[in-house]
């Protein structure tokens, strides 16, 4: 239900007005002031609900994926762990290869998996930055075009992108419905980058080490590297949907309030 005077906001007062049409139009029965001008830009504001739950399903998939591939490594550290002396002569070459190859099978699902959740999230990503833009284009770090390319700048792509996230929470954490304005905590955000960056990281170390393992015991030891690094990539999967799914739901509460002047910041 909406204000029965400006239909862009959720009514408060007994005669069905919004808190800003409630001072503006005076007592209840007077004359129905005109529509706030602000409600213009509302028209161009567009739901992230579907690319959100899009994003957070294929996140489950990947978390699947990144499980799978801790029963590889798994598979490879206690096949090739404890045989120093007798090196690759005592492990049994066709239990090798099935090992290689559930190895490779994880890791060619996990890159399937995380390419499909990639789009969809730079998708969501660009759909929220551009609501942003119209809740409060003054919080905004960076011009709309970065949402996209932040994520490719060598080095740089490690902070960009959450100093894009940073600015688009600000905007979407808005104001309550009296106009004044709210501050919502930024742990989920912070846990999700976090999450990311060290998967990232580790993942990068071990895979790495893998490559260049000649020994058996480099190859366990390696694969026990990847344990950790598959695991920590769950566990940013997890942050992620509690980071997209929060910031989606400030969204639909800031588009709800109406596109009036936020309230002076703290």
């Amino acid at each position: 239900m909406l204000c029965s005077i400006c239909r862009t906001r959720p009514p408060v007062t007994a005669d069905g007005r919004c808190a800003l049409c409630a001072q503006s139009a005076g007592p209840a029965g007077a004359p129905a002031p005109h529509a706030p001008a602000f409600t213009a830009p509302q028209q161009w504001l567009r739901s992230p609900d579907t690319l959100a739950k899009t994003v957070v399903v294929l996140l489950a998939v990947v978390a699947v994926a990144d499980l799978l591939a801790v029963a590889a490594d798994l598979n490879i550290r206690s096949l090739f762990d404890g045989v120093p002396d007798k090196g690759f002569v005592a492990v049994e070459e066709a239990e090798a290869d099935r090992a290689d190859m559930f190895y490779a099978g994880a890791g060619v699902l996990q890159i399937l998996t995380t390419v499909a959740t990639a789009v969809a999230f730079l998708m969501w990503f660009w759909r929220v930055r551009a609501n942003a833009e119209i809740f409060d284009a003054s919080v905004q770090p960076m011009r709309p075009g970065w949402t996209i390319g932040g994520w490719f700048v060598p080095v740089a792509g490690l902070w960009l992108p959450r100093r894009i996230a940073g600015g688009i929470w600000a905007a979407s954490g808005g104001t309550n419905a009296d106009g004044t304005w709210r501050d919502v905590s930024r742990t989920p955000m912070n846990l999700w980058w976090g999450a990311w960056l060290l998967s990232l990281l580790v993942g990068r170390y071990a895979s790495g080490k893998y490559d260049r393992a000649e020994s058996a015991q480099e190859i366990a030891s390696a694969a026990s590297q990847m344990v950790v690094a598959d695991l920590l990539d769950v566990v940013a999967a997890v942050f992620a949907v509690l980071f997209v799914r929060k910031l989606t739901r400030m969204q639909g509460e800031r588009a709800a309030l109406g596109p009036y002047p936020l309230g002076a910041r703290p």
